[in-house]
């Protein structure tokens, strides 16, 4: 065996092949996306973590607080539809970079808000930039990787986000025990500059891969949204729409109304919702890398019908617990948000493969912030719900969404192993 073919098997092969095989700009490509999602995650997290204080400040319902979440997430649409089409066109580093920017901007106008209308507005454009985000710097590494770990590290991208909802808990839980309750959710809202260290690194050192660069210049059909529901494209656009509406119905019901929950059904504190949510946390985070290796054994669509049914099983569970029984709670957490956070891990090497390189970010930019959008609907139900039936009790819509996620396969086909064109 040659010395150059040797160095090709020691680099193709054991636990972190996935990470050598990007080369040396694929791994900085991969931090600059890790990076900007974990962020995106903690601006996104300050919210439900101080939702409880905002609606004691202004005075609002439970409905009217849960239209914060749910106007963030439609505005996400448009956000990362039209951050799908600019990938497609000026780059997804230039992409990534206008979308952290903007989600950073305004999470900081947030701690701002002088009344209820104003911190709609901010949030709502907040949304611009937390829809976008995800879509340029998942395409950005999803194009580095070899097909055979394409699932696995694009998960570890996903990943990022339970680091980034740890870290807003970490502040939350200190910044509420040293701030007053009407001014420490301002507080939690200004942390939100953070991301603007990371627009320096990307802007430093991150790069496009080189062939997609060139395709994006030879292509006729670049960031165009006719494309993706013309022929064949057609069906995959609408099916995989409703696959993301599903499983972001579910998540956003959970990750918007359970700090509420635990609070106001379960009678925790601020530190013991803190700790609970780690149990959360840390079943997210090792359930988004399992789940990439997960979808490269099993293949995409077994894998989103797996962990749609047991999160589906384990919502039920998990709120109809009787009261006293809050151990059971804590230590459900875990397995609840492996299950939850898992299904995420597929999402990022599915939708590149399904769409050609000309159309991979607007493709994958709409489909995924069309089911933010739309599955934004659910965290608006059960704050209009739980007056009726309690917070619990109400998320029981978030089963309902994995449901139909798991119809949403039936249209879509199996891409594991599919090189990218």
């Amino acid at each position: 065996m040659s010395s150059s073919t040797a160095e090709t098997a020691r680099t193709d092969g054991g636990p972190f092949a996935w990470f050598r095989t990007l080369g040396r700009n694929g791994r900085k490509a991969f931090i600059g996306a890790f990076g900007g999602y974990g962020l995106d995650s903690y601006d996104f997290q300050v919210l439900p973590l101080g939702l409880v204080a905002i609606t004691a400040y202004f005075g609002i319902t439970k409905g009217e607080a849960g239209l914060l979440t749910t106007v963030t997430l439609v505005v996400s649409a448009i956000g990362g539809a039209v951050a799908g089409v600019m990938a497609d066109r000026i780059g997804r580093v230039r992409t990534l970079m206008i979308t952290v920017a903007t989600y950073a901007v305004f999470t900081v106008l947030c701690g701002f808000a002088t009344s209820y209308e104003t911190l709609l507005v901010f949030r709502a454009l907040q949304g611009l930039g937390f829809g976008g985000e995800w879509a340029a710097g998942a395409i950005l590494v999803a194009e580095y990787c070899k097909p055979q770990y394409r699932g696995r590290t694009v998960a570890f991208i996903q990943s990022a986000w339970a680091v980034g909802w740890a870290l807003s808990v970490v502040v939350y839980t200190v910044v509420f025990n040293f701030f007053p309750q009407d001014i420490a959710w301002r507080v939690l809202f200004w942390t939100g500059a953070l991301p603007a260290l990371l627009i320096i690194y990307v802007r430093r050192t991150v790069k496009d891969a080189p062939h997609v660069t060139e395709r994006r210049a030879t292509s006729d059909h670049k960031g165009s949204f006719r494309a993706i529901f013309a022929g064949d494209l057609t069906r995959t656009t609408l099916f995989a729409s409703l696959l993301a509406t599903g499983v972001q119905g579910g998540y956003y019901t959970l990750a918007t109304w359970l700090p509420t929950y635990l609070k106001s059904e379960r009678g925790l504190t601020v530190i013991g919702t803190g700790g609970y949510l780690a149990f959360l946390i840390s079943g997210a985070f090792i359930g988004y890398v399992a789940g990439g290796y997960v979808t490269d054994w099993l293949g995409r669509k077994k894998t989103f019908a797996l962990f749609a049914i047991l999160s589906a099983g384990l919502i039920m569970l998990y709120t109809q617990i009787p009261a006293g029984a809050n151990t059971t709670v804590l230590f459900l957490g875990f397995p609840l948000g492996f299950c939850m956070s898992a299904i995420f891990s597929g999402f990022g090497s599915f939708l590149a493969e399904l769409y050609p390189t000309a159309l991979r970010g607007t493709g994958q930019g709409f489909t995924y912030n069309f089911g933010r959008a739309v599955g934004a609907l659910f965290p608006t139900l059960v704050g209009f719900m739980a007056d009726r039936m309690g917070v619990g009790g109400a998320m029981v819509f978030g089963a309902i969404a994995y449901g139909i996620a798991v119809v949403a396969l039936l249209g879509l086909p199996e891409t594991r192993g599919r090189e990218l064109l």
